[in-house]
Formats: C-alpha cells, sequence, structure tokens
C-alpha cells in the first residue's frame, strides 16, 4: 500500500472511531448511482463534477431556455406587448440549435411539454 493510501486509511479508521460518519444524511440508504456506461471512460470524472457544479453543456442550456420561451408564448395572448419579443427570442434560439446540427422537434408538439416538466421535476 502507497504512503497516501495509508495515511488516508488511518484517518478514515480514526474518524470512524470517533463516531464523525455516525447521523449523516441517507445513512443506511442504498446509493444512487447515475449509469455513466456510454461515457468514455476518460471523460466520465469531468463530467461528474460538471453536472455535481449544476453545469450544463451549451446546447443543452439554449434547449432549456427555448423550451421556457415557448412555454411562454403559450401561456400569453398573440396580442400581448412581449409576445413579438418573445417569439424572436425563440426564432433565434431554434437556429442556433438547427446550426449546430441539433434537431428542434423537440419545440412543436406534445413533446415540448413533455420535455419542459421533465426538466421542471429535476430542477
Amino acid at each position: 500500500m502507497w504512503l497516501l493510501d495509508q495515511w488516508a486509511e488511518r484517518h478514515i479508521a480514526d474518524a470512524q472511531r470517533k463516531g464523525e460518519f455516525d447521523n449523516l444524511p441517507g445513512q443506511g440508504e442504498p446509493l444512487t448511482l447515475d449509469d455513466d456506461s456510454f461515457v468514455p471512460e476518460e471523460l466520465r470524472v469531468g463530467f461528474r463534477l460538471l453536472k455535481n457544479a449544476g453545469c450544463l453543456p451549451p446546447e443543452i442550456e439554449l434547449r432549456k431556455d427555448a423550451i421556457a420561451l415557448s412555454d411562454l408564448l403559450n401561456n400569453i395572448r398573440d396580442d400581448d406587448v412581449c409576445y413579438q419579443e418573445l417569439s424572436r427570442r425563440l426564432v433565434l434560439l431554434e437556429m442556433k440549435l438547427q446550426q449546430a446540427g441539433l434537431s428542434t422537434d423537440f419545440l412543436h408538439g406534445d413533446y415540448a411539454y413533455k420535455l419542459l416538466h421533465k426538466i421542471e421535476e429535476k430542477s
């Protein structure tokens, strides 16, 4: 065993003896692990760090913004002062997504509503 491993093991054992691991949130419950089997092994740590920090890839952030704008447009009247501006912003976001080679089908139809509610559940 390496010196660093021995040092870490000793500190963990000391903390266990002192009871520092007792009454932690989630104690006795199974771990919820993400399925990252489709992510290349060398990228998993970086992706997990970004995910835990709440960072989203730019294309996912654009999709989230587009869905939110679409939802706003569906909930205001066509003659509202903000409608035209929101509509232009949505068209711009849709063009950015298409230029990035991403589908914008999620903005049209039932799929958009289901996706928006799924995103809201996770937030």
